[in-house]
């Protein structure tokens, strides 16, 4: 069983960072006519790429697998000052200290990208990557999507984060989100009765979707949400959904008028400074398929911690106001989960897709198996790293937590 398996679980920050990939060693229902075009190879591959054994590898090679969508980078790169120092600290975890050497095996670190006051200070790369790799964001894309989401609530391509959704997706009237405004959308209280829990072996709307959508490419991601009817009251209750935040990426394609990678390269990727092109993972074949905005961006460690940077730095990178300093506040701005949580650092909270860390100042984009954006403003402290953890652990979550709020506090 997986980290969805009961409320408890669904409002902790592991819950957080799950995506629908959780599903991947999954045995799969030959429910329906098969139609698909992809391999059978290519299949499993797809199914069992989470695998603990192989995901140090597949995490960096999404090309591989699946169709993309590019974001291209143009003109100046943002260049982060370079001044290497020694990690000279120790961070406790469970009742002991550990050297950040000893941290980077605990917690399966493929990279990891640390900047202070505006310099980077260390930036390491492990198991055949390097500052060309490009990694899985996994859930962080969900923060992504905030940014993008608003960079067009500030140009007025979105009235309002109180429009209902459906205003913008006519296909969603009759369904659970018809009414359910963009707000509440953003901070995964749609009430829509979609259940992200994965019973291996058995049949959910989590592993349907997973199958035709990422597998098979015989649907796109979204397909389901029409369908979908509602299980509470909008707003009365925070349930994690990756299905809300692919409706959002719906919403704000037919908001701009454009697909999500080219909004993204000309408003955010361009803008930024980044150093590399990224890519989406795509819900279906060349020309058809969807960006998966909810779990599948990929690029390189320096370019999220440009993200990050842009987030510490209010909105702004090279001089520019890329996404509204109010809005860097806003969507960073949380009340806390509702329900007993696993053991945390913090108490933790939720926002427009960043999840945040009460009583620090601190805020996070958070993705499956270990890939996080950490941003404390009020320590200066930017640290980006790409993980491979095994499926199902949660120590590594917590024990990386524990990490940053101790890189934090450190003065190289």
């Amino acid at each position: 069983m997986n980290r969805f398996t009961n409320a408890r679980r669904r409002a902790s920050l592991l819950a957080g960072a799950a995506s629908l990939l959780t599903l991947a060693a999954a045995p799969v229902k030959a429910e329906q006519p098969t139609a698909s075009q992809v391999p059978v190879a290519i299949q499993e591959a797809r199914r069992h790429m989470l695998d603990g054994d192989i995901n140090t590898l597949t995490f960096h090679s999404m090309d591989q697998l699946f169709d993309t969508r590019e974001v291209t980078r143009s003109g100046p790169v943002w260049r982060i000052p370079y001044t290497e120092a020694p990690l000279a600290f120790t961070y406790g975890f469970e009742g002991q200290r550990y050297t950040p050497e000893q941290f980077l095996d605990r917690t399966y670190t493929n990279a990891l990208l640390i900047i202070k006051h505006g310099k980077i200070v260390s930036e390491l790369y492990r198991n055949l990557t390097n500052e060309r790799t490009r990694y899985i964001s996994f859930s962080m894309a969900k923060s992504i999507t905030s940014i993008l989401i608003g960079i067009a609530l500030s140009e007025g391509q979105i009235h309002s984060l109180d429009d209902p959704i459906d205003r913008y997706v006519a296909e969603l009237k009759g369904s659970g989100y018809e009414g359910v405004t963009i707000r509440q959308v953003m901070q995964m209280r749609s009430g829509v009765a979609y259940d992200e829990r994965y019973d291996f072996g058995a049949h959910s709307q989590a592993q349907e979707v997973f199958e035709n959508a990422l597998v098979e490419n015989v649907k796109r991601f979204t397909d389901l949400a029409p369908s979908l009817k509602r299980g509470m009251q909008p707003g009365a209750k925070f349930n994690y959904s990756t299905m809300d935040t692919a409706v959002l990426g719906w919403m704000l394609e037919r908001a701009v008028k454009q697909p999500i990678s080219t909004y993204m390269t000309t408003h955010l990727w361009e803008p930024l400074g980044a150093e590399a092109d990224g890519f989406w993972i795509a819900d279906g074949a060349p020309g058809v398929g969807r960006a998966l905005n909810g779990m599948g961006y990929n690029a390189t460690l320096r370019d999220y911690g440009r993200i990050g940077l842009m987030m510490l730095h209010n909105g702004q990178a090279m001089g520019h106001q890329i996404v509204p300093a109010d809005w860097v506040k806003q969507s960073t701005s949380s009340v806390a989960i509702e329900g007993p949580h696993p053991p945390s650092p913090v108490e933790l909270g939720y926002g427009y897709q960043w999840w945040t860390l009460h009583g620090t100042g601190a805020y996070t984009a958070l993705g499956l198996q270990g890939q996080f954006i950490y941003i404390d403003p009020v320590n200066d402290t930017v640290v980006v790293k790409l993980s491979y953890f095994p499926p199902g652990d949660e120590k590594p979550e917590m024990e990386s937590l524990a990490f940053f709020r101790a890189v934090s506090a450190w003065t190289p």
